[in-house]
């Protein structure tokens, strides 16, 4: 990690005051809008003097609507991440988590782990994790040799990943004849209605270590931009942090998606607008990415709360309405 410039530290404290100051925003925003409605007065009585304020209001605030806000914020940060890191590490501005199939596998494992009746931490986590390791070593098999710096040929990959996991996800619920068959597949749509306190505390302690090491690692993913030659003149262990990135990234996507099932495109559109915002210096991408895809995830999840007359829509049908039109448009310029 290099901060060394004075105007970069301005220039990070400056893009990380602006996007904390988005997501306090978002999450109040969050907090503010629901089935229920709740005039401004009431939510700042119960966020700032939460004995003053009714008890029903406090318990719709701070049970329901705050650990919903604060795991989206998560899912949203991770994502966004997952994909500025991919693109970084594959040369590739389409490369993201869930096209790529890591979210997939992820889900696989997820659903194994659900049927298998363990605990959502550590013993779903920990199964989905070995299904984004195993669908990332596949992906690295398929693309083998400098074909994996190709957009064709990794994006083909991911395609065909995909479409074996959607085969093997939906060969677990065909298998499944109980209860839980309604709630695996609304989760699989990305699904934030479940969360609770101690859900989001949990991810809250994997993911941030994660978020730490990935900055950490911010300057050595510019050089490696820059060419393997230039990197390693440069002083970067290319093969350690290449793999120490590859399992961090994997690791939190797991966590996420075994918490809130799949969710698409989050890490294809925050690193794509932000590049555009602030250049492609990944000493400040990084923070960025962590609020501002927090932020809009929050803001997409609201969307999807309250834009339904009756109930709710799963927060991934959102992110992939914004999403999907934007890969069309990428994947159609890449090609000209």
């Amino acid at each position: 990690m290099n901060l060394k410039t004075p105007f970069l530290i301005k220039r990070l404290l400056a893009v990380s005051f602006l996007f904390l100051l988005l997501i306090f925003v978002a999450m109040f925003l969050g907090l503010s809008l629901g089935s229920t409605k709740t005039g401004l007065n009431e939510v700042l009585k119960s966020l700032l003097r939460r004995e003053e304020a009714d008890p029903v209001l406090n318990t719709i605030i701070w049970n329901i609507r705050f650990p919903r806000v604060l795991l989206a914020a998560l899912v949203g940060a991770t994502l966004s991440l997952g994909g500025l890191v991919f693109q970084a590490l594959l040369r590739n501005p389409l490369a993201e988590p869930y096209i790529l199939g890591i979210s997939g596998g992820s889900a696989i494992g997820a659903i194994i782990g659900i049927l298998m009746g363990l605990s959502r931490f550590p013993g779903v986590s920990f199964i989905s994790f070995m299904g984004s390791i195993a669908t990332l070593l596949l992906i690295l098999v398929m693309s083998s040799g400098q074909s994996i710096l190709k957009k064709d040929s990794l994006l083909l990959s991911g395609v065909m990943i995909n479409a074996f996991c959607s085969a093997i996800i939906m060969f677990l619920i065909s298998m499944t004849q109980d209860y839980r068959l309604h709630n695996i597949i609304f989760w699989l749509m990305g699904d934030l209605s479940m969360a609770t306190i101690r859900q989001a505390v949990i991810l809250t302690a994997m993911l941030f270590p994660c978020y730490i090491l990935i900055f950490w690692l911010s300057h050595s993913m510019n050089l490696l931009l820059m060419g393997k030659e230039m990197a390693q003149t440069m002083g970067v262990n290319i093969k350690a942090v290449t793999v120490t990135l590859l399992l961090t990234t994997s690791f939190m996507v797991s966590a996420t998606v075994s918490h809130c099932g799949l969710i698409g495109f989050v890490g294809l559109v925050m690193p794509h607008l932000l590049r555009l915002l602030f250049g492609p210096d990944h000493r400040v991408l990084v923070p960025a990415c962590v609020m501002g895809g927090g932020a809009y995830m929050v803001l997409c999840d609201l969307l999807a709360r309250t834009l339904p007359e009756q109930g709710e829509m799963p927060a991934g049908v959102i992110t992939a309405i914004i999403g999907a039109p934007l890969f069309i448009f990428l994947l159609k310029r890449s090609r000209q």
